[in-house]
């Protein structure tokens, strides 16, 4: 079976750095900067969580991901207080990122539903709590690593109902986005990604629109916006990016870019540039 996660992962990774390994006591408000998500693991201890207008209880060990930028609030018993490890997640395109959007605004998974990440945790509370040299970059990757088994887990228990990582759980249109991923400037057509998905064409189309929230075609026209942004914040010239994700002209991919995101490409690059200087 094709690796679902290769070409998500190789073209919009995550990295991740360590900011707290220990006890926290009380109340502990965690400001959005902008531009990190946030992942926390709950060693022991009980808390509440307040975010916006909501509030979740944790009462047992547990995985929390923020996956974009956002401010909330840990409330906990002032003297017992909890054991966690927080870092902040930097993911490749930020907010546009495909896995970030296709996840919710909170995740809470208990540990204990996440057996296969039984090592993975273990090595990284161990450095976690204990001050050994090189422990803070150790910790960042073994986050890094735990990001990938929790997208695998979500997709194999179809935790996630709707989007991207619904559409990769799903036994057959998992095909048909994986060949869009690893082969983005390809001619497809629907019933080439019905072939793919082993799927008739009408089938094919109403099952993909119900599960990934939209047409094969706007999927696949997004996944080459994003990649053209990515490589667009990388200094690549757009004429040579149009022809790597499939439109004949930079004309073409300018008319797609300004069609899924309101702007031309060069307003759009020109925005990023403004927002890393101001930060």
């Amino acid at each position: 079976m094709a690796d679902r996660l290769a070409a998500l992962m190789a073209h919009f990774p995550v990295s991740a750095r360590v900011f707290n390994a220990g006890p926290l006591c009380g109340i502990n408000t965690l400001n959005s900067d902008g531009v990190h998500g946030q992942l926390h693991l709950v060693r022991s201890g009980a808390l509440e969580v307040q975010y916006r207008n909501a509030s979740l209880q944790v009462d047992r060990p547990s995985l929390l991901l923020f996956p974009r930028p956002l401010t909330h609030r840990f409330i906990t018993d002032p003297e017992r207080g909890v054991d966690m490890v927080c870092a902040n997640l930097s993911f490749e395109g930020g907010a546009g990122n495909p896995v970030v959007r296709a996840l919710p605004e909170l995740l809470c998974v208990p540990l204990e539903e996440l057996p296969e990440t039984g090592l993975v945790l273990s090595l990284l509370f161990q450095e976690a709590f204990e001050e050994r040299c090189g422990r803070v970059p150790l910790i960042g990757r073994l986050f890094e690593v735990l990001m990938i088994q929790l997208l695998r887990h979500l997709m194999e228990q179809g935790q996630v109902r709707a989007g991207l990582l619904a559409g990769l759980g799903h036994a057959r249109l998992r095909h048909a986005l994986v060949a869009m991923h690893e082969a983005p400037g390809r001619d497809w057509t629907l019933e080439g990604l019905a072939a793919r998905a082993g799927m008739s064409r009408s089938v094919f189309a109403d099952t993909f629109r119900d599960v990934v929230g939209m047409t094969p075609g706007q999927y696949l026209q997004g996944w080459r916006v994003s990649l053209a942004q990515r490589a667009l914040r990388r200094g690549r010239p757009l004429k040579v990016i149009a022809a790597e994700v499939g439109y004949a002209s930079e004309a073409a991919l300018s008319r797609a870019f300004k069609a899924h995101t309101g702007v031309s490409p060069r307003a759009w690059k020109a925005r990023q540039q403004e927002a890393v200087l101001a930060r």
